[in-house]
């Protein structure tokens, strides 16, 4: 049984990997860490990483950007490894996590789904194929309208993805209204929708000549990303520091 504190329990991802862990089992919450404690959890709960005194075998994350170098201080110290699910993160702190690597295991995605990371795989065998054979590849991502950044970190995973496949010879173009001219061939488009309550959306296009293949992810609720997490989870419990990533997860 692999033991898991849960930094941001009480937050919306918090709640949600509770529920999945609850029905898992190969995997239990020994304690919680978040700054409010106030929501009843059948595990203790404490305001920061540094209060928690309970043994563990790896910490799942879902918090926000001011708690993970609190966080990883931690981590490195006990030698926890740490699934890094929180987004958003500054330079500095991305080379923090590179550091942590060195001390911890500690395993970030730009998203935890399966099918995200599946589709990463995919896509770079389709572009090797038809990049080539000079298809069009345009890629549009839609989420809801709380969503503040824009294109979203999926997406640019997945173009990334896709450009690593053709040598990084392509460039991203993200709004084609201020110029007037057609598209270049080595170039991937890239379009951002944002409305209601569409949890998250991603197609990539690739467009020759009479024909289209198209590629596409639908999230219909966060708890896909809360079953990455889980699964990510007791894949880290017990591996040697080092940087790992979703693609491990599911031994591609």
């Amino acid at each position: 049984m692999v033991r898991a504190i849960m930094h941001g329990c009480n937050g919306k991802m918090g709640r949600v990997i509770t529920g999945l862990i609850g029905e898992d089992g190969g995997i239990e919450i020994v304690a919680g860490v978040d700054t409010y404690t106030a929501v009843p959890n059948d595990y203790p709960v404490f305001e920061s990483m540094e209060k928690c005194d309970v043994e563990a075998d790896v910490v799942i994350d879902f918090s926000n950007a001011s708690a993970v170098d609190a966080l990883l201080d931690v981590c490195c110290a006990r030698k926890l490894p740490v699934v890094l699910c929180t987004t958003g993160l500054s330079e500095a702190q991305l080379q923090k996590v590179e550091e942590a690597a060195k001390e911890t295991a500690v395993l970030r995605s730009a998203n935890m789904s399966l099918g995200i990371n599946l589709l990463l795989k995919l896509l770079k065998d389709a572009a090797r194929v038809l990049g080539p054979a000079g298809y069009d590849i345009e890629l549009v991502e839609r989420h809801h309208n709380q969503k503040v950044d824009a294109p979203s970190g999926t997406a640019i995973a997945l173009a990334d993805s896709v450009n690593e496949a053709l040598d990084r010879q392509y460039t991203y173009v993200y709004d084609r209204s201020k110029v007037r001219q057609k598209r270049e061939k080595k170039e991937i488009g890239i379009s951002a929708v944002r409305g209601g309550t569409i949890v998250g959306d991603h197609e990539v296009i690739f467009a020759g000549t009479d024909e289209v293949i198209e590629f596409k992810h639908t999230a219909y609720s966060k708890t896909v990303f809360g079953k990455g997490a889980v699964e990510a989870a007791k894949f880290l419990a017990g591996k040697p520091a080092g940087k790992y990533d979703m693609s491990d997860v599911i031994r591609l």
